[in-house]
């Protein structure tokens, strides 16, 4: 405190931070990078463990036996699905009551703002089945979820399948604590949106579904199974919910442990776990996996039907079934009993989980990187723009040199006026606005002018304003106070930087993944931009060429790669997911971007075209 309170020293290290500040903001950018990518290595990352004592042993006695059930009830259902042209809800009903469950059914409807074209649907209506169990020994204020949507043609047919045989063994045991719920879904996450605002008596996105006739007790935990294949070789966990929202680490945990014991081949990300973490392809495989989770975590999006519950602090996963690897084989009986061993020892659980990590990153099954690891790499980039704002601050308040007959004086520099700076944000924000509203409300008047459909309408709009935001804001402070000055832009710069890294802060608190990806692209671009700058420059490294980027990479990453003209139209179908998630589930990636990221980066624009 000495240093910072005696004014002769905080004058030094200012001078000091001021004099070096490129070379110190450089060597931090590099040194972020470098921290993250070395998350990846195993000496650095911490082995998986139990911290729930409760959980903590796999000494549960897996019983299930009725896989080959499992897979003739699996040829029953998909004969009754194709005979009825969907989900068969008498004969579920039919097939729960038969097996001692409460059954109900909710009605649902939702009108999407525009057609989803990756699933051909605009007006959705479908029924939800689910059948309680109710727990024997326990005043049943406590449940748990077991979920399988039901998904068109002969896909998850065995998980549908494989659930009603779970719940005609679980019928037959004595030793639930919980009420277990078994819930088939339609339309995948739509479905599941609709049964959880039912479940909790709300109703946050505008569906239109039946009140829920019965219900069981606060939801602890939840589990979705999709088994996309016949043939099932190993089980692939996904963790990544609504707005990056992950599960409770030993939820994994657990997962990983029961595989272990049964011998079932387990990955996540699609990719198995390598032991050789001492060799150059050891390493890359797991920044691989990593790099994976932080995409798929990115983009907000829900990546199964367990993402919607986490909103609703219900700890889930879903564990999918794929068929990559000839050399296994994993049957029906050992998946069920798999599920059987997570929800008996869910089912001791005497709170919610809390003992583990809520924010991590997953390099394999068996190694984790906390959040106390990983958030000084992002710190490492924010830091850059304190420092260059600091050096702002600086020169602005240092008097400038002038000669007056012959005499060097120092003059106070004038100050530009509020409106020179205040014009240029509004501006920007207002082109942010526009940039959340329109596409979605001008859909039918471009449809009615130009050969395009609804979804196309949605997503050209929202590129034609984000482009004609670049011509909008850029000298706008001339409007008002004639000829940008030096003062002015730094006056701005200053703003802006100090802007971005309260908005990269809180992103990264709520979702590092996101708020890295961002820092990395924005922050040397914003840091060093002065009127002399390419526009080049800016534009290649702006939001919208970073959301780009980040679809070759993953296709990269998931060995898909594709062509400029592929990329491109994924480019524009994200575009529209990212609008559908948000009006269907609530993500909140494309109003940070439209309204805050963009409108921001715009103010950085603005610099370039000062003078």
């Amino acid at each position: 405190m000495g240093l910072l309170s005696d004014p002769s020293r905080r004058k030094v290290l200012t001078g000091l931070l001021t004099r070096l500040n490129t070379p110190i903001c450089i060597v931090c950018y590099l040194a972020g990078i470098v921290w993250f990518m070395g998350l990846a290595f195993e000496p650095f990352t911490l082995r998986t463990y139990m911290s729930e004592n409760a959980m903590g042993s796999t000494m549960v006695e897996e019983r299930f036996s009725s896989g080959e059930r499992a897979l003739s009830l699996a040829k029953e259902f998909d004969a009754h699905k194709r005979k009825a042209g969907g989900m068969p809800v008498e004969w579920l009903v039919k097939a729960m009551q038969s097996r001692g469950l409460e059954v109900f059914t909710q009605s649902f409807s939702r009108k999407l703002p525009f057609p989803d074209e990756n699933k051909e649907r605009y007006m959705v209506r479908g029924t939800n089945v689910y059948g309680i169990l109710r727990a024997p020994r326990a005043p049943r204020t406590e449940a748990l979820v077991i979920t399988a949507p039901c998904s068109p043609g002969n896909t998850n047919n065995q998980a549908v399948a494989l659930l009603l045989a779970l719940a005609q063994y679980f019928r037959n045991q004595i030793y639930w604590a919980k009420d277990i719920i078994f819930l088939v879904n339609e339309h995948d996450l739509i479905g599941t949106q609709a049964w959880l605002e039912g479940y909790h008596h709300t109703n946050i996105t505008e569906y239109i579904s039946g009140s829920l006739r019965g219900r069981a007790g606060s939801i602890q935990a939840a589990l979705s199974l999709e088994l996309s294949s016949d043939v099932i070789t190993s089980l692939d966990l996904v963790l990544e919910g609504l707005n990056g929202q992950l599960p409770n680490l030993d939820l994994a945990n657990l997962f990983y442990a029961f595989c272990q014991k049964l011998g079932v081949l387990c990955t996540i990300q699609g990719k198995l776990q390598r032991n050789d973490w001492d060799t150059a392809e050891g390493y890359t495989h797991a920044a691989q996996t990593m790099m994976l989770m932080v995409l798929k975590q990115a983009c907000g999006r829900s990546w199964g039907d367990h993402g919607l519950f986490l909103r609703y602090h219900i700890e889930a996963a879903s564990v999918r079934g794929i068929n990559s690897f000839r050399h296994y084989k994993t049957d029906a009986t050992t998946i069920g009993r798999l599920l059987e061993g997570m929800v008996r020892k869910l089912n001791n659980l005497l709170e919610r989980l809390h003992q583990s990590y809520f924010f991590y990153l997953l390099p394999s099954l068996s190694r984790f990187v906390s959040i106390g690891y990983y958030m000084p790499a992002f710190g490492l980039l924010a830091v850059i723009l304190l420092l260059r704002a600091l050096d702002l601050w600086v020169h602005l308040g240092a008097p400038a040199l002038a000669a007056v007959d012959g005499v060097t004086e120092a003059e106070q520099p004038s100050s530009p006026g509020v409106l020179t700076v205040l014009t240029p944000v509004v501006i920007s924000h207002l082109t942010g606005v526009a940039l959340y509203l329109l596409p979605v409300h001008l859909q039918e008047m471009a449809v009615e002018h130009f050969p395009v459909s609804e979804t196309e309408a949605v997503v050209l709009t929202a590129i034609a304003i984000y482009t004609a935001g670049l011509a909008l804001p850029h000298n706008t402070q001339r409007l008002l106070s004639g000829e940008g000055t030096e003062q002015g832009w730094k006056v701005l710069k200053l703003t802006a930087l100090l802007y971005l890294a309260v908005l990269l802060g809180c992103t990264a608190l709520i979702n590092f993944s996101l708020g890295f990806i961002l820092a990395v692209t924005l922050v040397p671009i914003t840091a060093s931009i002065t009127p002399a700058l390419y526009a080049l420059v800016m534009v290649l490294l702006s939001p919208a060429f970073t959301i780009l980027y980040c679809v070759f990479i993953y296709q990269e990453l998931i060995e898909a790669p594709v062509s400029v003209s592929e990329g491109w139209m994924l480019f524009l179908s994200v575009i529209s997911q990212g609008i559908l998630d948000h009006a269907l589930y609530g993500s909140l990636v494309y109003p940070l971007l439209a309204l805050f990221i963009y409108p921001c980066w715009l103010m950085f624009w603005n610099i370039l075209f000062w003078n």
